[in-house]
């Protein structure tokens, strides 16, 4: 498996008034305590940015407004992430969405295969409003599924506010959200509090701490990047994309087919996939999200179809 030193991506999931901001900070003080530089990337669906007040004058920050990042500026939020990378200094992207965006979407428009080779996705934290999720029978279908969907693709959750809630109901709403994702781990805080030992478990340390402290967890939603060398047959790709083992929701990049003069620009969602011919070289990245794969078999198999051009 080919590692590369990529900076790791956190995304922050919750509907509005949940307290993403909160936890923002707590991130943020635990990352720069392990001697790591975060950036932030602040998403608001309204013209004047409201939480970029309480990020530190000190760490590089870049602003969405105007719309939801899986919605309407994808392209603005590649345009940010690129100003990210050429002039600030940073370990880590944290980004904070809007309390309307759906995780799978928001992780399909950051990783994207333009940039790829320098990001590596780590996992979602959602935070529940207690009390808002014990009203949720009010709530309309649509968001009620976002709230589902916020909660079952996170890899850590945090169930915000329990002051406003008794004990039974507190137990009450945990069980809910474990029947909803059986593999994050659920935290009961108050003004999201979350210790350094359990964010580390998600987050990179500095070398001489990994190895006491980083626990390995099969995230709920993945997402990796595989960069081919040569290039492939396309009856053979196509082949291997019906083999995949687990739940693919995107997959997209640059696929250099042996038949084809430059990568094609390929895109995969909703088990359709589409081919559209470049006429320049692009980078040779494919990013793959999904659930239950195995980066190991995965880039174990596209070794063995990415043919070298001097074996060709």
């Amino acid at each position: 498996m080919r590692e590369t030193n990529k900076k790791s991506v956190f995304l922050l999931s919750g509907f509005l008034g949940s307290g993403k901001t909160s936890l923002l900070k707590q991130v943020i003080k635990i990352q720069k305590e392990n001697g790591l530089t975060p950036a932030v990337l602040m998403n608001e669906i309204g013209s004047v940015s409201i939480d970029s007040e309480e990020v530190d004058k000190d760490l590089p920050l870049a602003e969405l407004l105007d719309g939801c990042i899986c919605c309407t500026i994808q392209d603005k939020l590649e345009s940010q992430l690129q100003n990210l990378l050429l002039n600030e200094k940073f370990d880590v992207l944290i980004i904070e969405t809007t309390g309307a965006a759906h995780p799978v979407e928001v992780v399909d428009a950051v990783m994207s295969p333009l940039f790829a080779d320098s990001f590596e996705f780590k996992g979602i934290l959602t935070v529940v409003d207690a009390w808002q999720w014990k009203k949720k029978g009010s709530f309309s279908p649509q968001i009620l599924q976002l709230l589902y969907e916020q909660v079952k693709h996170a890899s850590l959750i945090l169930v915000n506010k329990e002051d406003l809630v008794s004990e039974m109901e507190a137990g009450i709403i945990v069980g809910d959200i474990q029947s909803l994702n059986k593999k994050a781990q659920i935290l009961l805080t108050t003004h999201a509090k979350l210790s350094s030992e359990i964010l580390n478990q998600l987050s990179p340390l500095p070398k001489q701490e990994l190895i006491k402290t980083r626990v390995n967890k099969e995230l709920s939603l993945q997402a990796f990047v595989y960069t081919f060398k040569g290039s492939v047959n396309q009856v053979q790709f196509e082949d291997w994309m019906r083999s995949i083992e687990g739940e693919v929701y995107r997959m997209k990049g640059y696929v250099p087919f042996t038949s084809e003069k430059y990568p094609m620009l390929f895109q995969y969602s909703f088990g359709m996939p589409v081919y559209l011919p470049e006429d320049m070289n692009m980078p040779k990245n494919l990013v793959i999200i999904g659930e239950g794969l195995s980066k190991n078999k995965i880039f174990s198999d596209l070794d063995k179809l990415d043919v070298r051009k001097e074996e060709e």
